[in-house]
């Protein structure tokens, strides 16, 4: 397995674009699927940004659209820089591959460490942050096994596994993947392992700002980048409701390998990982179970879909759907989430029209987006 005939092709952002790109994913109501809508209609960030304002009042917003504006993009870009960190763009070479194919990848990643590390096929291990003596024994194991096979090892730098799972991994290459800005590292006991990781063969990396304390929201956005970049994950001791089984449920959403470590069914930190085993994931009790199961698809280049880019054309020209046509997809929207294709066909309207209006209202912040694509108003509306 060569890490660098695995290593994808793309195109770097220019100066210019980093800053546009870093200004629209934080400006209001700008995640990372709305980013990518807006980049496939208006053909560039510059573009879309000069929208956002238009945007937003055809979508029915209260209050002026927050912006971010160049001098708060170039002082993040400083604060990375002055932190030994920097940001890589979706399309860009050094880009996770795994990663950019999940839907809602986050188009800008802020990474501080070793990125060659990315450039290898992944395995995630995660569990219990109050974890038993034999389960961190036993994520150590897989970690240092699966490191020695060719594997980068990613966790979350909670207590317990994936503490245990980054420090088997030094000497052969860990991520850590954070819920905060990676200045905001949590829990601070931790603060001295991210900083070996980062000073080794291993990397830190966040999609959230500098600065950014994670609250407990954010730890599924910080779950779904361990499930994307991986091409399996390894649960090991997991309660009935945990955030280990939030990423075991978005690597198998993902289509990722789930595997989970059997325990006794008198231990409740065993309970959410027999309960994944009863759902279908592959039962593992030794680190080769997990590396004879990842070996055919380290060797397949399972991820060479197009590189990311901001398009040549764009669809800025469309005429807007006029109010009337407006009012027919909004009524057809209600709190309970539908498939777009469902509001295409139920309005009779053109696809374009359609996905305008729901940007408009998206931008608006009176929209949500669910997964599997499909939408419903927010709350109120």
């Amino acid at each position: 397995m060569s890490a660098e005939s695995a290593r994808p092709k793309g195109i770097a952002l220019s100066d210019r674009q980093r800053i546009a790109w870093l200004r629209l994913i934080r400006s209001d109501n700008v995640g990372p699927a709305t980013f990518r809508d807006l980049i496939n209609h208006f053909g560039s960030a510059e573009a879309a940004l000069a929208a956002l304002p238009e945007l937003s009042a055809r979508g029915g917003a209260t209050r002026a659209i927050k912006i971010a504006t160049e001098h708060e993009a170039h002082r993040e870009l400083e604060i990375a820089r002055r932190f030994g960190a920097r940001f890589i763009g979706i399309g860009e070479p050094d880009y996770p591959q795994a990663l950019r194919q999940i839907d809602g990848a986050p188009p800008l990643i802020a990474v501080k460490g070793d990125v060659s590390v990315l450039h290898r096929p992944a395995v995630g291990v995660v569990g219990s942050r109050n974890a038993s003596i034999s389960g961190a024994k036993f994520a150590a194991m897989i970690a240092r096994d699966c490191g020695r096979a060719g594997y980068a090892v990613v966790s979350g730098l909670a207590r317990g596994i994936d503490t245990a799972a980054h420090r088997a991994s030094l000497d052969t290459g860990t991520v850590a993947a954070l819920a905060g800005g990676l200045d905001q590292p949590y829990p601070p006991e931790n603060v001295p392992l991210l900083e070996e990781i980062c000073e080794g063969r291993g990397l830190a990396i966040s999609e959230m700002p500098f600065g950014w304390e994670p609250r407990a929201r954010d730890f599924p956005r910080r779950n779904r980048l361990i499930a994307g970049m991986s091409l399996g994950l390894a649960v090991v001791e997991a309660a009935t409701r945990s955030g280990s089984l939030i990423t075991a449920r978005l690597a198998a959403e993902f289509g990722r390998l789930v595997f989970a470590v059997p325990g006794s069914p008198l231990d409740p930190r065993c309970q959410g990982t027999n309960g994944l085993l009863k759902d279908g994931a592959m039962i593992i009790t030794s680190p080769e179970d997990v590396i004879e199961a990842l070996a055919p698809l380290s060797q397949l280049d399972l991820f060479s879909a197009p590189v990311a880019e901001e398009p040549a054309c764009n669809g800025s020209d469309l005429t807007p759907p006029d109010d009337s046509d407006r009012a027919r997809i909004a009524d057809a929207l209600g709190p309970t989430p539908v498939e777009i294709d469902d509001i295409i066909r139920h309005t009779g309207l053109p696809a374009a029209s359609v996905y305008l209006v729901l940007l408009e209202l998206d931008i608006a912040g009176r929209l949500h987006r669910h997964p599997g694509g499909t939408v419903s108003l927010a709350m109120g509306d």
